[in-house]
């Protein structure tokens, strides 16, 4: 099997990253290497795992909304030596043979490749173990993407998600990577799927999970107002579409904005309260 790197950044989240590195040592294909990518967190908690940990730290520019996740992700693909990268969000866990079957799509094209996620109804304890078997029992599929096409190559790149997946090194410079004038939460994937789109690139998506670690979420995402909004705005001048309309659609409802996916214009009236933050948290599996 060809060579690849595990690609992840972290911001705080100490036993998601355990439980993710201990899912990679299980696995039924190992990589080369993982590089660890800590965002604004100089002084980690050093980490166990059977595969070489490369470390790489970086911090949020001044009067940046949010954490650096473009920038995070674009270091972390500076810093592998592979030809070939697989993307991971910290709180998931790759499922047994996950990295076989991504690895083997590589091979096969020069293609951009999402796994199949899969969110957990409730947190795990904290010495549980885990197996496939289990995981699945403990979670459930995401509604959006029941009718995806799972053999062939499709032209849904909205669809693509950055939480798992694979790429070749070359095609990720060919874009460019991610691009870095997305600050924090939300956009800056879907303009990675419509990069490579450009290039000519297809987009599959495998029925192979990954396991969505349970955390505590806001629906809709009021707690990144102010990013969503500044990333909408990018994706739409350079795409002429709106990304994430479910979230735009909610903020509207709320009187937060005045918006329309067939309109150029987004209108800000007011900020969230922190009451209303508070009130949209959910403990739901997604």
């Amino acid at each position: 099997m060809s060579e690849f790197s595990v690609l992840i950044i972290v911001h705080g989240r100490t036993e998601h990253l355990r439980r993710l590195l201990a899912g990679i040592d299980s696995s039924t294909a190992l990589p080369a290497e993982v590089v660890i990518v800590y965002m604004d967190e100089p002084n980690p908690e050093r980490m166990a795992c059977s595969v070489p940990l490369r470390i790489v730290h970086v911090s949020s520019l001044e009067r940046q909304a949010g954490l650096p996740l473009a920038r995070a992700r674009n270091a972390a693909a500076a810093a592998a030596t592979t030809e070939n990268f697989v993307f991971l969000d910290v709180d998931s866990i790759p499922s047994t043979r996950l990295f076989e079957a991504l690895i083997e799509a590589l091979v096969f094209e020069d293609v951009l490749v999402m796994a199949e996620p899969r969110y957990l109804r409730a947190k795990l304890g904290h010495s549980e173990v885990v197996v496939d078997e289990q995981l699945f029992e403990k979670s459930v599929a995401h509604h959006t993407r029941v009718d995806l096409p799972r053999t062939t190559i499709t032209s849904k790149y909205e669809m693509f998600w950055s939480l798992g997946f694979a790429i070749r090194a070359s095609a990720f410079e060919s874009v460019e990577g991610f691009d870095e004038g997305y600050n924090g939460y939300g956009g800056e994937d879907t303009d990675f799927a419509f990069r490579v789109r450009e290039i000519g690139i297809p987009v599959r998506f495998l029925l192979a999970s990954v396991f969505h670690q349970h955390h505590g979420v806001y629906a809709p995402p009021l707690n990144h107002f102010t990013e969503i909004l500044s990333n909408a705005r990018r994706f739409r001048e350079r795409w002429g579409v709106w990304p994430m309309e479910g979230w735009l659609r909610a903020f509207a409802e709320r009187g937060l904005i005045s918006w329309a996916p067939s309109n150029s214009n987004l209108v800000v009236h007011r900020l969230p309260k922190s009451s209303e933050i508070t009130e949209v948290f959910s403990t739901a599996a997604y």
